[in-house]
């Protein structure tokens, strides 16, 4: 029983790992086409997500914009000293958004965003070097917030509300490096865990400082996602005393951080606008992954997770009265440290370019394209807490390259 409860301790740890160690960002294309700014930028109803306190300012009554982006990613693996290789082949994941915004009165508007911060798929070879760690791993998680946004005054208003999270995972990993069947098939197991629901908020600010400059500040609080019930399903298990794996059920808190996000923006003539955004994610919450089974047991996990910061750069110019171009870049931290890098999430620190467009097919409706090119450093690293079935610690590593496309669409409309 010890050797199924260090299996689905690897297996829960690299869930939610994934989770929030390999989130891209790519909730508002206009955003995303200026490096993914937006805290201080008063364009569009993406504030929703960015800064609900700007959605005040807002010329229209109602203002929407939602889209979709096209995830398309790729790790490569290799381990020198052996000669073993292997890379993902996933498809792609598709998050989306919508973020709506009605004005009350000047004072005040209503809003209510829906996004998928996290939502995609990792899948390696099957029977690959790391298969003891992970063959494959989905993840989605989808946030509903309902949004209130109050001017103060003509230069300060606040914004926020409460967030409701709704998700679900599913993770496939071998049992061992070399647990078989009676026919030579991997020994595995699959754990499952849907309907996970639980509620957080956010809070913002919004200062006009003058008239070209934009100054401000959202926090996005941290949210544990209590995981009850979930299933472990194993197969392929050899019929032996040495090898007593069953179906079994488990309940887990994963963490998902707080965020502070800080930045501003500036219209520097007619034509151009500059923004900066500066994020804070409170990793430090993620200490250790704590897994209750049904049979009363409980097993610890440690990850060790250090907080990360993310430096954020865009520009906007307006072409002509129709046509808007941007373009932006930012370099994101890893949280995950030395001796802690799982394939589950292949992340290491990474650099963003980006660009987009926006082009006004009517007064009141505009086309909104991004497309991002993510740059993530070529990293040796090793994963120094896997336990095998003698009971000894195997460390698992090698080099890990990494990169993600990401085309997105999306559509502005303003009544």
């Amino acid at each position: 029983m010890r050797k199924v409860l260090l299996l689905l301790v690897f297996a829960l740890a690299g869930t939610l790992t994934y989770a929030g160690g390999y989130r891209v960002a790519v909730q508002g294309q206009r955003a995303l086409a200026m490096g993914h700014t937006g805290v201080a930028v008063v364009n569009s109803a993406e504030l929703g997500f960015f800064n609900p306190a700007g959605l005040v300012y807002l010329e229209n009554q109602l203002t929407i914009s939602a889209g979709v982006s096209a995830v398309f990613s790729e790790v490569a693996w290799q381990n020198e000293s052996t000669g073993a290789s292997a890379r993902t082949d996933n498809p792609a994941g598709t998050p989306f958004y919508f973020n709506a915004s009605y004005k009350l009165k000047d004072w005040l508007s209503l809003g209510l965003s829906v996004y998928t911060p996290y939502g995609s798929t990792v899948e390696w070879e099957d029977d690959w070097a790391g298969s003891h760690l992970v063959n494959n791993i989905k993840l989605q998680a989808i946030y509903v917030q309902p949004l209130v946004s109050v001017k103060v005054t003509d230069y300060l208003s606040f914004g926020g509300g409460p967030i409701f999270v709704t998700g679900s995972v599913n993770f496939n990993r071998n049992l061992s490096r070399t647990l078989t069947d009676i026919d030579g098939n991997r020994s595995e197991v699959t754990i499952d865990a849907s309907g996970v629901n639980e509620w957080g908020w956010s809070a913002s600010a919004l200062f006009t400082a003058s008239e070209d400059l934009r100054i401000g500040v959202n926090y996005r609080s941290e949210i544990i996602m209590n995981a009850e019930g979930g299933e472990a399903d194993f197969e392929n298990i050899p019929n032996t005393p040495l090898a007593p794996f069953s179906d079994t059920t488990f309940d887990a808190e994963l963490p998902l951080p707080a965020e502070l996000t800080v930045g501003l923006s500036y219209q520097l003539n007619d034509k151009w606008l500059l923004a900066f955004d500066f994020n804070r994610t409170f990793w430090d919450v993620y200490e250790s992954l704590d897994i209750k089974f049904a049979n009363g047991r409980v097993a610890n996990n440690p990850r060790a997770y250090e907080d990360a910061n993310t430096w954020r750069f865009g520009a906007q110019y307006d072409a002509t009265d129709k046509l808007t171009l941007r373009a932006g870049y930012y370099l994101d931290e890893s949280p995950v440290q030395p001796g802690y890098f799982a394939p589950e999430t292949p992340r290491n620190d990474s650099m963003g370019f980006t660009a987009g467009l926006s082009l006004d097919v009517t007064s009141r409706l505009a086309i909104d394209a991004s497309f991002a090119y993510i740059r993530f450093d070529e990293v040796d690293a090793s994963y120094d807490y896997y336990v095998d079935e003698n009971m000894q610690t195997v460390p698992f590593g090698g080099t890990y390259k990494s990169v993600a496309f990401i085309p997105g669409l999306g559509v502005t409309y303003k009544l």
